[in-house]
């Protein structure tokens, strides 16, 4: 015993204070993930019990029984070092995969843990069969007649183990991602992908949690495709008050002609309908005839100008403005394009910024904007 002593204060305070220090002075990240895993502490712990174990028949030679009991003992405690050292060396391994960018990919946490209980299970086993005297064989064999209630008990670890791996296989989810699934009411980045259940940290700032199995059985929408993409999605319409809508005037065209963004629009589009009159002899006296110009539609081509201008806004992606079917609400303009700025905050206020502007010009194209009477409106009247 006092040898066992001599030989772990050596190993503790000179071989493990030496590598400790040597793994303060590198620059690589994962020996000191080691060491704060504690993973060589935890492994010094099995130098005194080797040496207990290896030196017990020299000590006890003319008592086999006490020579058998205290290996006993020693094997046991090695064991339970063993299995304490391989729990720590898997958290290291998996802090060290989590340093590299693959790891928001592939979230390896759900097999660290199935490991770790196949690990334990293991060390029963063997714990076991060292009290009783027993082959490890002899209680393998036994777990076949309690298979249904291994499967009853594990259910969820297991039923989590195969989520985790089709997740993983095909890249569903994983940790920062950004999922929606309003059933568990979460909405916000993942945190964590383990074994039996998936973190969610809410908008809010809550906490949600969801067992991994149901990210495979139900349906969530993952948003990593908008991340990752070249844009975010903005899509509002602006309802024109249809009471508004009517053919341009030559006053009206000379007015819109001063406006930059659509100056070249009015002159070009002018030419051509000239051009289409004349050719089929249509009579001008009335605004009916022909092809004229609507203040609504030069509307829309000042929407698609200036949104062609927006330094915000991604001109490779979806670009569309069009007209919805005209309803109860008025006449929806519709803008379908994507923001170039994805952080929530830089998109809310560019995306409210565009539609201040629309709103704003509206008037001078001789619009209305549709909205439900208001008290207001009503005191107007009276």
């Amino acid at each position: 015993a006092v040898v066992g002593r001599v030989v772990g204060g050596i190993v503790k305070r000179v071989i493990l204070g030496t590598v400790k220090r040597m793994a303060d002075r590198t620059k690589t990240v994962w020996d000191d993930i080691v060491v704060e895993r504690k993973v060589l502490d935890r492994l010094a712990h099995m130098a005194p019990a080797l040496v207990i174990y290896l030196a017990m028949p020299l000590v006890l030679a003319g008592h086999p029984a006490g020579v058998a009991l205290v290996e006993d003992a020693a094997v046991i405690y090695m064991l339970l070092i063993g299995v304490l050292v391989t729990d720590a060396a898997l958290n290291a391994g998996l802090d060290i995969y989590r340093t590299f960018e693959v790891s928001r990919e592939f979230p390896l946490r759900g097999f660290i843990q199935a490991l770790k209980i196949l690990l334990y299970l293991v060390g029963v086993i063997f714990l076991v069969s060292i009290l009783l005297d027993k082959t490890p064989l002899y209680f393998l064999s036994g777990l076949g007649a309690l298979t249904a209630v291994i499967l009853l008990i594990f259910k969820d670890p297991i039923l989590g183990f195969v989520a985790g791996i089709q997740l993983s296989a095909n890249k569903m989810v994983a940790r920062g991602d950004w999922i929606e699934m309003s059933k568990y009411g979460a909405d916000g980045d993942v945190l964590d992908v383990s074994l039996t259940t998936v973190k969610v940290q809410n908008w809010d700032k809550t906490i949600t949690t969801i067992p991994t199995y149901a990210l495979i059985n139900e349906s969530f929408k993952n948003w990593r495709g908008m991340q990752q993409s070249g844009g975010r999605r903005i899509k509002r319409a602006v309802h024109i008050d249809m009471a508004a809508v009517r053919f341009c005037t030559r006053a009206m065209l000379e007015r819109f002609a001063k406006i930059q963004y659509i100056a070249d629009y009015i002159d070009q589009k002018k030419r051509e309908l000239a051009e289409h009159n004349q050719v089929h002899q249509v009579d001008e006296t009335s605004l009916v005839n022909g092809r004229r110009m609507t203040n609504v539609g030069t509307f829309q081509a000042y929407v698609v100008a200036y949104l062609k201008h927006h330094p915000m806004i991604n001109q490779d992606m979806t670009f569309l403005v069009r007209q919805l079917p005209p309803g109860p609400h008025g006449l929806p303009i519709e803008i379908y394009v994507f923001c170039t700025d994805k952080v929530w905050a830089n998109y809310e206020a560019i995306q409210a910024n565009i539609f201040d502007h629309i709103l704003a010009v509206i008037p001078e194209f001789d619009l209305r904007v549709f909205q439900n009477p208001t008290g207001a409106d009503f005191n107007r009247l009276t």
